[in-house]
C-alpha cells in the first residue's frame, strides 16, 4: 500500500509540476487541460492517505503535505471558473436592444453530417452572429439556408480542419480572412455594426493545438492569440474576440493573453462551461472562448446541446454597457508579462501590425 501511495503521489507531483516550466512542448502543455481532473485525484489521494496510510510515520505526512501542495495548487488555476469567486464581468439581464449582440460559436468537426441539429439551434436562439469551425464547403453548402435571416457572411470553406465561417444579422464591415502565423490556418477580422450604429471590432480566432499528430509545440498557438492581443489593446474601439482556441481557460498562455489585452472573461466567477470533449463526460474542459474588451455587460452565457461533434457549441449575449463596463476589471500585466509576450512573437516571426484592425 506504501508503494501505491508513494508512485500515486509523484504522479501528482510530476502533473503539477510539470507545466510550471512553460516549455512549449505538447506533453508539458497538455497538463493544463486536466486541471479539474488532477485535482479531483488529488482530493482522492489526499482522503486515501488520511484512511489507509500508516499515520505514525514520517513518509505518510510526508505524501499528505506534497498531495495537499499539488491540490492546492491545482485549484489556484480553476477556482475562478466557479460561482466562488468574484465575477469579472457584470451581469446585464436585459440590456438594451439596440446595443445587444450575441454569437454562438460552434466547433462544428468536419466529418459531422449532423448540420439540422445547428440550425435548429439558430432557429431556437436567434444569434446575431453564428461562428463555425472546422467548416468545409460540404458545411457552407448546408448552412446555406440560414443566409435569408443572416445575410452577412464571411465564408472560408476549408478541407484540413480549419475552415472558418461566419453568418451576421449584423451588417460587417472591412471583413478579412488572414493568416497570421500559420499558411493553411486562417482567422477573420471585421467590425459588425450593432443596431444602434455603434460598431465594434471581431477576431475570430482557431489557432492550431499542440499535438502530437499537428504541432508539436504550442509555439504558433501561442504566437496567434499573444500577437492579436497586442493588436487589440491598441484599439479605441470595443472588441470581441472568440472561437475554439485550443486552449483552456485557466492555462498560463490565456492568462497572459488576457492580461496582454486587457480584454475580460464573463466565465469568471460562474462557471467552466467545457465544451470539449462532448463524448466524454469525465474528460471536458474549456475550449471555445470570448473575450471582450470593458464596453460590455454579460446578458447570457450558456452551453448548448450537443450537434454530433466533439465539441458543444457556445451562446453568449452581450450587452454594449460602457459606463456599467467602467466597473470591471480583469487581470493586470508587469514587465514580466510583455517580456514573456515579445518572446512568444518574436520567435514565430510575427508582429501586431500584422493583425487587421478593421474599421
Amino acid at each position: 500500500m506504501e508503494v501505491i501511495f508513494i508512485g500515486s503521489t509523484l504522479i501528482i507531483l510530476l502533473v503539477t509540476v510539470l507545466p510550471l516550466s512553460r516549455h512549449p512542448h505538447w506533453i508539458i502543455r497538455s497538463m493544463d487541460f486536466p486541471r479539474l481532473q488532477i485535482a479531483f485525484l488529488a482530493g482522492a489521494l489526499l482522503l486515501l492517505l488520511f484512511f489507509f496510510a500508516e499515520l505514525h510515520q514520517t513518509i505518510s505526512w510526508i505524501l499528505i503535505a506534497v498531495t495537499a501542495i499539488c491540490l492546492v495548487r491545482q485549484l489556484w488555476w480553476i477556482l475562478p471558473y466557479t460561482p466562488l469567486w468574484r465575477k469579472e464581468v457584470l451581469a446585464d439581464e436585459h440590456g438594451n436592444p439596440g446595443a445587444n449582440i450575441s454569437f454562438i460559436t460552434s466547433n462544428v468537426l468536419t466529418t459531422n453530417r449532423n448540420a439540422d441539429a445547428l440550425i435548429k439551434l439558430v432557429e431556437k436562439y436567434k444569434p446575431d452572429i453564428l461562428v463555425t469551425l472546422e467548416s468545409d464547403q460540404w458545411w457552407e453548402d448546408q448552412l446555406k439556408v440560414l443566409e435569408e435571416d443572416m445575410p452577412y457572411s464571411v465564408k472560408c470553406p476549408l478541407d484540413n480542419l480549419y475552415g472558418m465561417h461566419v453568418y451576421s444579422k449584423l451588417p460587417l464591415h472591412d471583413a478579412k480572412i488572414s493568416f497570421l502565423v500559420e499558411d493553411d490556418i486562417p482567422s477573420v477580422h471585421a467590425c459588425a455594426e450593432l443596431r444602434n450604429g455603434r460598431k465594434i471590432q471581431l477576431h475570430l480566432l482557431h489557432p492550431a493545438p499542440p499535438s502530437p499528430t499537428e504541432n508539436e509545440e504550442s509555439a504558433e498557438r501561442d504566437a496567434e492569440l499573444i500577437v492579436v492581443a497586442k493588436r487589440v489593446v491598441t484599439s479605441d474601439q470595443p472588441v470581441i474576440v472568440t472561437g475554439d482556441l485550443n486552449d483552456v481557460a485557466w492555462s498560463s498562455t490565456t492568462r497572459l493573453f488576457r492580461k496582454i489585452s486587457s480584454l475580460l472573461d464573463p466565465r469568471v466567477g460562474r462557471g467552466m462551461y467545457n465544451t470539449f470533449h462532448a463524448q466524454y463526460r469525465l474528460l471536458r474542459w474549456p475550449l471555445d472562448h470570448i473575450f471582450h474588451s470593458h464596453h460590455f455587460t454579460l446578458r447570457q452565457i450558456k452551453r448548448l446541446p450537443s450537434i454530433d461533434s466533439d465539441h458543444f457549441p457556445l451562446y453568449t449575449a452581450l450587452s454594449f454597457s460602457p459606463a456599467k463596463g467602467e466597473l470591471q476589471q480583469g487581470l493586470d500585466d508587469d514587465s514580466e508579462d510583455r517580456e514573456r509576450a515579445a518572446d512568444i512573437t518574436e520567435e514565430k516571426d510575427v508582429s501586431k501590425e500584422e493583425v487587421p484592425q478593421p474599421k
